[in-house]
């Protein structure tokens, strides 16, 4: 089988045969929620968990590796990402019940998980519904919301690692902590969890899970090119209290501003660069320090060259 050419990428020029697809210098920027941002040097769309484990052990040593889901929580900084950018297709996107737990593919839409367990009478999965993305990328930052985590719904994980082997994750081995997942090393591409809930009838699950996504859509500027929740929640503060206190609603630089709806929100009102967003949370974050004393960490995820 011969070889993927990827021209003028230095250790990235010759990949091996995949089944999936193969993209150089791959537009990114309708792919991320913020519409911002560079391509990808490569973009790989495998074709199934055996052409990502095959492409990992096969790939060049030296070649960079990361994933992306549908964007939710992402910032791609202007220069692109370099080394080859792995988006999960929609085989990794499969959702199952058994029981009262949930199979749910890396590639599944966190609300789509929650749908098939209010479907199945498994309750526990309703704060999924009001949670934007999916499945692998919440596995990574321990996604929550309203009081919930996934590590209180977590039971495994399926992981494929550098190397192309598969891996096996317990909640010991996530080591779950605050929007963080320690033991999930950036290595590891999530196909598949596992979550655990408790018996309920789906009439009551729905109803719970559309009153959260009201009170999401009340509170958040959902409709908007935005990134989710910037700034994780220091203990003992709300991010979006300290965003306000510091006089930053509506704060603008370039087409980026500060949600007026919610402060903990960046959005991207027309052409704003990745580097004009990323430059106003750093403001943020800078204000919101000479106010109140307290450091914002970032939430969003920022990757990519400047």
């Amino acid at each position: 089988m011969m070889m993927t050419p990827v021209v003028g990428s230095g250790p990235c020029d010759m990949l091996p045969p995949v089944r999936g697809s193969l993209a150089h210098d791959a537009p990114l920027k309708d792919l991320v929620w913020f519409r911002a941002g560079g391509p990808a040097e490569i973009l790989f769309r495998p074709a199934d968990v055996e052409d990502l484990a095959t492409f990992l052990a096969a790939k060049p040593a030296d070649l960079c590796v990361s994933v992306i889901g549908v964007g939710s929580n992402l910032l791609v900084r202007d220069g692109g990402i370099p080394g080859a950018v792995v988006r999960l297709s929609s085989a990794f996107g499969k959702v199952t019940t058994d029981g009262l737990r949930v199979h749910a593919g890396a590639a599944a839409l966190d609300g789509a998980v929650a749908r098939a367990a209010a479907d199945a009478g498994i309750a526990g999965l309703e704060f999924l519904r009001s949670v934007p993305g999916t499945i692998g990328g919440a596995l990574k930052m321990n996604a929550g919301c309203y009081g919930r985590e996934i590590k209180d719904i977590f039971v495994e994980a399926t992981a494929i690692d550098g190397r192309g082997a598969r891996v096996t994750l317990t909640a010991d081995d996530m080591a779950f902590e605050y929007r963080k997942a320690r033991g999930a090393s950036d290595d590891l591409i999530f196909v598949e969890a596992v979550f655990e809930g408790t018996a309920d009838e789906p009439v009551a699950i729905r109803a719970r899970m559309e009153d959260l996504s009201a009170n999401r859509e009340a509170s958040q500027p959902i409709k908007s090119r935005t990134g989710g929740s910037t700034f994780k929640n220091p203990p003992g503060h709300k991010a979006w209290q300290l965003v306000d206190e510091a006089g930053c609603r509506g704060l603008m630089i370039g087409a980026a501003q500060v949600s007026e709806k919610h402060t903990n929100f960046l959005i991207n009102t027309g052409d704003a660069t990745a580097a004009d967003l990323e430059a106003l949370g750093e403001e943020v974050r800078k204000r919101v320090l000479e106010k109140s004393g307290v450091t914002l960490e970032w939430e969003i995820k920022r990757v990519g060259v400047a």
